[in-house]
């Protein structure tokens, strides 16, 4: 079964989207089966992976209703991973998820149908602690929390962390926290290094990497593609890399290399422009 992994902190603009990408690509590289899901109404993930959200048959809003199952809302990136993408239905979606019975479960059902067919699945989580995030909480076996490296980034840090707990305690026994994530990292920094420090220090989760401030990061979703294939020698994306293997060896992947899936299903509408008009590049935005 697929490992579920969400991408959560409540902040906006400390790479949530982009470490979702560039980890989905990072394990492609890998061998691994991967699926996105993208659960931010905003679409960060779906535009940056070279997708309209406005032209897409099926979303993750289609799939919260109950319209579809989620295996019908698939597509296939240009990198190889699959993706559920998101448009700005899902805003009206989760309004409608407040009074059903079991509501924190939705998501968590709609993946049990494609779990065996994947290696691993992220989870983009909106910038919030609404029932979007608490169903990625629910479906998730751990929660990776990135972090921008400076020090108002990292004050809902602790409340984002004892909302997980109380998940774990009610919702889904099995979450825990893989790690926090430092974002947009200048070692240069005496701020930054001084952050990195604090946040080792108060919080008792483990602390990965940090991945480095970049441009590049930006760059990317200009072509609808992650830093990985748009800049494979950045330093940016030999950190995700880096993470990437760090997470394999702690899951006991190992040497392990697994077929990319060849499932056949649409490949969607692919963007010829950049970014929509009003649209965030992944590395400002999610």
């Amino acid at each position: 079964m697929g490992r579920v992994i969400a991408v959560a902190n409540q902040k906006g603009g400390v790479a949530k989207t982009t470490t979702v990408g560039s980890l989905g690509a990072a394990f492609v590289l890998r061998g691994l089966r991967v699926l996105l899901v993208d659960l931010d109404p905003q679409s960060s993930l779906t535009f940056s992976l070279g997708i309209d959200p406005d032209v897409v048959e099926y979303s993750t809003a289609d799939v919260v209703r109950g319209e579809v199952p989620l295996s019908a809302s698939r597509l296939r990136t240009s990198e190889g991973m699959d993706l559920v993408p998101s448009t700005i239905d899902l805003l009206a979606a989760e309004a409608m998820l407040l009074p059903a019975p079991q509501r924190e479960f939705v998501l968590r059902r709609s993946l049990e149908e494609v779990l065996s067919a994947y290696d691993v699945v992220l989870l983009d989580c909106s910038p919030s602690l609404g029932l979007l995030t608490l169903n990625a909480l629910a479906a998730a076996d751990e929660v990776l929390v990135p972090l921008q490296c400076e020090m108002l980034s990292h004050r809902g840090v602790g409340q984002l962390l004892d909302t997980v707990a109380d998940v774990h305690r009610l919702l889904n026994p099995r979450l825990r926290v893989r790690g926090l994530l430092p974002t947009m990292y200048d070692k240069r920094s005496t701020h930054a290094r001084a952050v990195l420090g604090d946040v080792k220090r108060r919080y008792r989760v483990p602390v990965l990497s940090p991945i480095p401030r970049s441009v590049k990061f930006a760059e990317a979703p200009s072509v609808g593609t992650t830093i990985i294939a748009a800049e494979p020698s950045s330093s940016g994306a030999r950190a995700y890399l880096r993470i990437a293997d760090t997470l394999l060896r702690a899951w006991r992947f190992g040497g392990r290399r697994v077929a990319p899936n060849r499932t056949s299903f649409s490949t969607g509408q692919l963007r010829t422009h950049a970014v929509a008009d009003g649209g965030e590049p992944a590395g400002a935005a999610g």
